[in-house]
């Protein structure tokens, strides 16, 4: 059932980001990235078994973040769709921060849940590190490629340009990552199993989203109008 709920999260991870711009607007996709890349990381830690490989279940998420990017890069330009570059990029730092300022607390005795903290929280600078790099350089590759490709048609054929984009700063997305986070850890036949096995599920994401960014450019965000006046 593994493929099923896979399919069905995606639609959800999706919807979820349209509603939020609805709503909110930038900020709606501002929020958006920055929940996603938290969550994803814990996520990560999850490894099941999909289409008989095993996978991590944070990829998805990830993968879905692009969407954000690409939303922005069409609706608002280029400003913008950086802007939630930097915003996910420090979302992600001060989480790995603070949860780790988090673990050096020494537990009461009683204390039940610092073993499970330890295991979720406990992770290696190492991939901290490598997670920071990728999203910080490809989430701005994939905006450069995106708009480079929207310049190149005229603004035309959107559904080439939002997979074009992602689909090449997907790959090398894989293989930054894969590189930074295990070369030394895993033998060279493993690491290039991993950036492609990783790749094949990140080329259905972004294959998924391809209708939802039609919604979105139609999409005239609310921006919960009534509430902003009646606090004003």
């Amino acid at each position: 059932m593994n493929e099923l709920y896979f399919f069905i999260s995606i639609v959800v991870y999706f919807s979820l980001m349209l509603l939020s711009y609805k709503l909110f607007g930038k900020v709606g996709l501002y929020c958006r990235i920055s929940f996603a890349m938290v969550l994803a990381n814990i996520e990560a830690l999850k490894l099941v078994t999909m289409f008989g490989m095993p996978v991590t279940l944070g990829n998805a998420l990830y993968g879905t973040s692009y969407l954000a990017t690409d939303i922005l890069s069409e609706n608002h330009g280029r400003r913008d769709a950086k802007l939630t570059v930097h915003v996910g990029f420090f979302a992600l730092l001060a989480f790995t921060i603070m949860s780790q300022i988090m673990l050096i607390f020494i537990p009461n005795v009683e204390d039940f849940a610092s073993p499970a903290l330890q295991t979720i929280f406990g992770l290696s600078p190492r991939l901290c590190i490598a997670s920071l790099v990728t999203f910080a350089i490809m989430q701005q590759v994939d905006i450069w490629l995106y708009l480079k490709i929207k310049e190149l048609t005229k603004g035309k054929h959107l559904w080439l340009r939002n997979n074009g984009a992602t689909l090449i700063a997907q790959l090398f997305d894989s293989a930054l990552f894969t590189l930074l986070a295990f070369v030394g850890i895993f033998d060279f036949k493993t690491i290039i199993n991993l950036i492609f096995s990783t790749y094949l599920f990140k080329v259905f994401v972004s294959l998924l989203d391809t209708p939802f960014i039609y919604i979105a450019r139609r999409i005239k965000p609310n921006v919960l109008k009534v509430l902003v006046d009646d606090v004003g």
